[in-house]
């Protein structure tokens, strides 16, 4: 198949994804929109919540997502009931899951420790956490269902309850962040302003509705009974599936939060600056987050269509949608964080009139085209490598580059601990040069494995190819 070929079997995959990932970080800017408007304090623990929060999440939700490669490859080998299972056994890992992770948020002293948050800043990142701790359960099992349904090639199921979260979200957040009275047959009633506290509370409130909603499709929706879930719910945990869940999974949440980490470690370090240079890198984190969805949404259907075609034993199609899928991510990314570029004033100006925080994320965004780019290689081939069930490299690569590079770098540059930090790069914008150099640094690592991996495989199967014609002539 052509190049125009592959994109376009990509593309109803990854169009659902994309829009549902834009829904989810809606929630992120939404909250951070709101907050910048309310106060530059709650803006700041808002970046520091939102650090430790997804700092835990996004591992968890990498070891739950695993449930992605494994029942793809069984949905493309016909063994449905099979694939049904392992969403089960996913969900029995998220609720395991998320016991230690709400006890993280519910203790966030070695966050508030790193960050070295003021006393009153502290104490709103705290009940802002309690909150989340709310969410973390629904979050992960719906993250299960997530990484089912796209890899059983329904991701719309998903992006239609996604947006329907997200349409919640705004009215519920900006309720409880402001307050309002609200007039009842029994009187008016008065919501307080909870600021910070009241986006957490809603995200709460959102997330449980949403698993609930979830439930609830795959218990009426007729397309989800050839995979047997209706039994699957009466099992167990079993030892075998779980295991191979972790084998895979583990790698895949290290990854993820080497990566996600390196972005919220800058902010908890950020904030010993002060509230308004990790207020303005919160809003350049989200800005930066919102372009990133595009590559993630078509990673996401690189993985999903590879993972099939390794079921089907297709693997001249496997490897051509891999190199495919990267090349049609890096062409978007380019116009994508060129145009960014371009226009980051009128963007920052978006979020927020604070002309200090405006200032403070400007030089920020100077690295955007060439992070942006190098941001997109990385994940595209980190996904195709997920459908080949290689997770461990990776999961190193990101140690050296994104932390050693990237988070100790910049923390070398931003504190100038070794005295020779040009004043341009102290500070912030220091953090964000290292990390460009750490997610370039991962890319080139990662798109060489691909090479490498797929080129492998084409020799292993022109020796097997050969060696059937020897037998056949023989």
């Amino acid at each position: 198949m052509s190049f125009a070929e592959d994109a376009r079997r990509l593309a109803p995959l990854a169009w659902p994804v994309f829009v549902g990932q834009l829904a989810v970080l809606g929630f992120a800017t939404i909250d951070t929109v709101l907050i910048a408007r309310y106060s530059a304090l709650d803006l700041a623990a808002l970046a520091v919540g939102n650090a430790a929060y997804v700092s835990v999440f996004v591992g968890l939700m990498g070891v739950v997502l695993a449930v992605g490669p494994i029942a793809g490859r069984l949905f493309g080998g016909g063994q449905l009931i099979e694939s049904g299972r392992q969403f089960a056994q996913a969900v029995w890992l998220g609720l395991a899951l998320s016991v230690p992770g709400c006890l993280l948020l519910a203790f966030p002293q070695p966050f508030l420790a790193v960050a070295r948050a003021a006393p009153e800043v502290a104490a709103m990142v705290r009940a802002y956490l309690d909150a989340l701790a709310f969410a973390l359960p629904p979050a992960l099992l719906f993250t299960a269902f997530r990484g089912f349904n796209t890899s059983v090639s329904r991701p719309k199921a998903v992006m239609a309850l996604q947006l329907g979260g997200l349409a919640l979200k705004a009215p519920l957040s900006a309720l409880l962040v402001y307050g309002a009275g609200i007039p009842t047959p029994l009187g008016a009633l008065h919501v307080p302003a909870l600021g910070v506290v009241g986006c957490g509370v809603a995200t709460a409130i959102v997330m449980w509705g949403q698993w609930l909603a979830a439930l609830a499709l795959m218990r009426r929706d007729a397309f989800y009974r050839p995979f047997g879930l209706h039994r699957a719910w009466l099992g167990r945990p079993q030892a075998a599936a779980q295991r191979a869940l972790l084998w895979l999974g583990l790698p895949m949440g290290l990854s993820i939060a080497l990566e996600i980490t390196g972005f919220t470690f800058m902010a908890l370090f950020i904030s010993r600056l002060g509230a308004t240079p990790v207020a303005g890198h919160q809003v350049a984190v989200n800005l930066v987050s919102l372009m990133f969805m595009m590559p993630l949404s078509l990673g996401n259907a690189a993985c999903t269509l590879v993972a099939q075609r390794l079921g089907a034993e297709d693997l001249r199609d496997a490897r051509r949608l891999s190199w495919h899928s990267l090349e049609l991510g890096l062409a978007i990314a380019m116009l994508v964080g060129a145009g960014a570029y371009l226009l980051r004033a009128s963007l920052l100006r978006a979020y927020t009139r604070d002309e200090a925080i405006i200032a403070a994320a400007m030089p920020l965004l100077a690295w955007v085209t060439l992070f942006h780019i190098a941001d997109a290689a990385q994940i595209l081939a980190a996904f195709v490598l997920r459908a080949y069930h290689l997770t461990v490299i990776p999961m190193l690569v990101y140690a050296a580059s994104l932390w050693g590079v990237g988070l100790g770098g910049g923390f070398a540059l931003a504190f100038n601990t070794l005295g020779t930090t040009p004043p341009a790069l102290q500070g912030a914008p220091g953090f964000w040069a290292a990390c460009t150099a750490g997610v370039t640094m991962a890319a080139l690592a990662l798109c060489g494995l691909l090479g490498w991996v797929l080129n492998t495989r084409r020799r292993e199967e022109r020796r097997e190819r050969r060696r059937l014609q020897g037998v056949t002539a023989g």
